[in-house]
């Protein structure tokens, strides 16, 4: 999220809050149209078949915001729009289509629907009313199904090209959680004041979900092996763990642990993006 005085995350209606909503289906639907477009023109069917993918799972995202403003009696047409775009096709529109795979495709919306959680969750910190805060909360967690739904994707594609082997001894989140927070704290020490307290209290956070882990306040299980020399850099250590989170919220069974589960991966979801913002 750009920093400037105009927060864009600030709306003022239900209305406003649905026609964001819209718009922002509609940018992606169009960015993956077009990289859809020049897979067909470079013949990459396989990339094409993709981004077709992508486009229907975003097809269904923009019903679902239609039929909530036909619901509540909001207009269609867009009352305002983002000043700038949320949507980055990160130059696969420009690379070379040889540089492209369905991996780095998902990753890519993955990311962009990221983008999407966060923007929502700040619409809703900083909503004037209860009903927009409800909105925006709701938008969020439909965007987290997204993150889970696409990360879900990219893992089928990583394994489809990678044809790796599934390991047998698992990751032991609560220590992957502790090793995080330390890696926060070291980075708050060589960051400027302003991104230091964030990432402290990010730091706070980790090491508050390690001891839920560790005394069973949030319910772990069987995950993946954490790829070697990961707890080394905090980006793939913020990927890894929100994806074991995910993981774990889509076997869950009981409805409490299944909240949990995805309160800690929206948790760590934030504490990604944020890491990925500050230099």
């Amino acid at each position: 999220m750009s920093r400037r005085e105009q927060e864009p995350w600030k709306v003022a209606s239900l209305d406003e809050v649905l026609a964001l909503a819209r718009a922002m289906e509609q940018e992606a639907i169009e960015g993956y149209r077009s990289l859809c477009l020049r897979m067909q023109r470079e013949n990459r069917p396989d990339l094409a078949s993709v981004f077709e993918k992508l486009i229907a799972e975003e097809t269904s995202h923009l019903d679902s915001v239609a039929r909530w403003q036909e619901a509540v009696g909001s207009p269609s047409t867009p009352a305002r729009t983002l000043d700038e775009p949320l949507f980055d096709d990160e130059g696969a529109a420009l690379v070379a289509p040889e540089l492209l795979d369905a991996y780095k495709a998902f990753s890519m919306a993955v990311r962009n629907e990221e983008r999407a959680f966060v923007f929502w969750t700040y619409v809703a910190a900083h909503a004037p009313s209860e009903e927009i805060k409800a909105a925006a909360e709701r938008m969020a967690r439909e965007e987290l199904g997204h993150v889970a739904t696409l990360r879900r994707e990219r893992r089928k594609a990583f394994h489809s090209l990678r044809s790796s082997a599934i390991r047998s001894q698992g990751a032991d989140i609560g220590a992957l959680e502790l090793e995080l927070s330390v890696k926060l704290r070291e980075k708050a020490r060589q960051a400027p004041a302003e991104d230091a307290t964030e990432l402290q209290a990010l730091a706070d956070s980790a090491q508050e979900r390690s001891t839920a882990v560790a005394t069973g306040a949030i319910q772990s299980g069987a995950v993946p092996a954490a790829p070697s020399g990961i707890s080394d850099r905090l980006v793939p250590l913020c990927e890894f763990l929100l994806d074991s989170y995910l993981l774990l919220a889509e076997q869950a069974t009981d409805g409490d642990r299944q909240q949990s589960l995805q309160e800690a991966a929206g948790a760590v979801l934030r504490t990604l993006y944020a890491v990925r913002k500050i230099p």
